[in-house]
């Protein structure tokens, strides 16, 4: 008989919601209407409305990859969408309302640098061609506060086959929009727009790596970087680059846009670890959203089985930031 044993963080899976307690969106459409509730559920309704345009909707919910279990309650998706980190309307964490200006259509894609041919496709026939699937992933900030959220997208590792890099590449960067009639953040000239990250090939294509089109069994709200941002799971949320519209390949690393602002604070790798403390506060803990719940950070995230081998022979390397 194969007996599985579950890592030490993680719970089986009957203790995630299942995808059936998921809100009917056409449901709370109606219910919502009539009612004083309708106010409160701005984000949520914005998130559904984005879902009735997208041509790509039927495909959500997608399938649950049940090797990706969680060791907390999921977040709710009202936290989830209305307490977000996007720079590029805002430094505060209510920028759910000012990102609902961002046109998600037409969104190019562009995919170059060191590939065989590069090439310019729509995010919605980039996300047809890619295998779907919802996985319940942990997101730890660096600013120490977490959550647990389902994610629906398609592995990195998926995108770097279609691209067929040269064998020369040894890093993908990735690149945000820029657009500062529509987000105002990117008005202040002080950051090094548009927002920039990366990832070395071996870190892009380990099977935790995640372009999250969707979340909680719908399309991705603009709030949460749609229509196409990065799940890292191991690594602080920041590295999570969001509404992305180039993917280049390269040889050298980039400049990402925290090393850039804050070199001493912020590196490349930034992979958690809660004994390597921010210059100004601790890594030990993380308060939990929704709950203010503080529970102990864990190396990696939780997720050493699936990454640590990424970074043997590499001590001499600033790993955590």
């Amino acid at each position: 008989m194969l007996i599985k044993t579950l890592p030490g963080w993680a719970l089986p899976e009957s203790a995630a919601t299942p995808e059936s307690l998921f809100v009917n969106r056409r449901r709370l459409i109606m219910g919502l209407a009539a009612g004083s509730m309708l106010a409160g559920a701005a984000p949520v309704l914005a998130s559904l409305a984005r879902a009735e345009d997208d041509p790509n909707a039927g495909l959500y919910p997608a399938p649950r990859n049940a090797r990706y279990v969680l060791d907390r309650e999921l977040t709710s998706e009202d936290d989830a969408t209305t307490y977000n980190n996007f720079y590029e309307f805002g430094t505060h964490k209510k920028v759910w309302k000012a990102a609902q200006k961002l046109p998600i259509r037409p969104w190019e894609v562009v995919i170059d640098g060191m590939v065989e041919k590069p090439i310019t496709i729509e995010a919605d026939e980039l996300i047809a061609r890619m295998p779907l699937e919802e996985r319940l992933y942990r997101h730890r900030c660096v600013e120490a506060w977490s959550m647990a959220v389902p994610w629906t997208g398609f592995p990195l590792s998926a995108l770097v086959d279609f691209a067929r890099p040269l064998g020369g590449a040894k890093y993908l960067t990735m690149r945000t929009f820029q657009n500062p009639d529509v987000a105002r953040g990117q008005g202040q000239s002080w950051y090094p727009w548009p927002y920039t990250e990366g990832l070395t090939i071996a870190e892009a294509t380990n099977e935790l790596a995640l372009i999250v089109t969707g979340i909680y069994g719908k399309p991705l709200p603009k709030q949460n970087g749609a229509p196409l941002r990065l799940a890292v799971p191991w690594k602080y949320g920041f590295k999570s680059v969001k509404s992305i519209v180039r993917f280049e390949f390269t040889e050298t690393r980039p400049s990402t846009f925290w090393e850039e602002i804050a070199p001493d604070e912020y590196g490349f790798w930034a992979n958690v670890n809660p004994e390597v403390t921010h210059p100004r506060w601790s890594q030990a803990t993380e308060k939990v959203l929704g709950t203010g719940e503080s529970v102990p950070t864990l190396l990696f995230n939780g997720y050493g089985e699936y990454v640590a081998d990424l970074y043997d022979g590499l001590a001499d390397q600033r790993l955590y930031a």
